[in-house]
């Protein structure tokens, strides 16, 4: 890949906490000098019709600056980590040649990684997928997860027992290779990156995400996950919010336990990504509630661009003013 003409930015943290809008003000705000183009690193996002769900930004925002990596499958087609990558690195490679700098922004840890990271993905079975994937539907994660905890003890401590899409593709690894763990290999950028990480308290977290679950009651989610019904894919349908719809739309459940179930799906994936990337060493952590947070964020991109931050970025990042999430 040929070098960027300036360090890449990747802005990272809970979902709810205002990635997005953050990435468009400082695109905006490095504009005339320095050209920038966003890149989603969302699991979902790349779906077409799955907007409302996904907290997709909406046409002004896609229109304010140039979007990569949203609506480019249907949300019948299926995905994975490995497709996500081979995509999202074909985006990169554009963007270097035309000497844009990408502004990569979202919460999904693993594709994430995937985009900026020295990170390979193993070949996966069919066949195995398919045999996991049915024992899932039949003894649930929790009883896969147990059996993960007995193969690879670490990888099972880094995974929800409840994410039961995880814990399908970790035994799979296990099965594969003997270990999950060393398909997470320590962190080595591909080219030299700053990641951007916002943080909040736990209770105003909780309260956006409150916000923007009842802003897409509003704005139509029942609708557009009907229009959606029998035409997603496993993966698509794992989207938090369209499972729990349409449990409701069927009957199974009623209206106010769907939303309540999406409000508390969406509080423990915040959760995860907070540890997901709080572990990471290499991110610089701002307050989504500062102010002055576009400020702060130029002054990162200045000092990077300026050399300060070595390749790696492992270097120590100031004492935090509290833990990540912390009151």
């Amino acid at each position: 890949m040929k070098p960027f003409p300036r360090r890449p930015v990747s802005i990272v943290g809970p979902t709810a906490s205002g990635k997005s809008g953050l990435a468009i003000e400082l695109a905006k705000a490095l504009f005339p000098e320095d050209r920038c183009e966003i890149v989603s690193q969302d699991a979902y996002q790349i779906y077409r019709f799955m907007d409302i769900g996904t907290a997709k930004p909406d046409k002004s925002q896609l229109s304010g600056v140039v979007h990569h990596m949203i609506d480019v499958k249907d949300p019948w087609q299926d995905s994975s980590a490995a497709w996500f990558q081979k995509e999202i690195r074909r985006v990169m490679e554009d963007l270097s040649e035309r000497g844009i700098r990408p502004i990569l922004v979202g919460g999904s840890g693993l594709y994430a990684r995937s985009a900026v990271d020295d990170l390979s993905f193993k070949p996966y079975s069919p066949l195995l997928r398919s045999r996991l994937e049915e024992r899932l539907l039949k003894e649930g994660s929790s009883g896969l997860w147990k059996e993960l905890e007995k193969r690879d003890p670490k990888a099972a401590e880094a995974i929800d027992p409840r994410n039961g899409r995880r814990v399908v593709r970790a035994l799979e690894a296990v099965e594969a290779s003997g270990s999950f763990s060393p398909s997470l290999p320590s962190y080595l950028y591909l080219f030299p990156c700053l990641q951007i990480g916002l943080d909040l308290p736990r209770g105003e977290l909780d309260e956006r995400i409150e916000a923007r679950v009842e802003k897409m009651r509003k704005e139509g989610l029942e609708e557009e996950v009907g229009s959606l019904k029998g035409k997603m894919s496993k993966t698509a349908a794992q989207a938090i919010g369209y499972g729990q719809i349409l449990d409701f739309l069927n009957g199974k459940i009623g209206r106010e336990e769907a939303y309540s179930a999406i409000k508390t799906k969406t509080r423990r994936l915040a959760r995860r990504q907070m540890s997901w990337f709080g572990r990471d060493p290499r991110v610089h952590w701002l307050s989504a509630d500062d102010p002055g947070l576009l400020r702060r964020a130029l002054d990162l991109v200045g000092r990077a661009d300026e050399g300060e931050f070595d390749q790696s970025d492992l270097g120590p990042k100031g004492p935090s003013k509290r833990p990540l999430g912390s009151v």
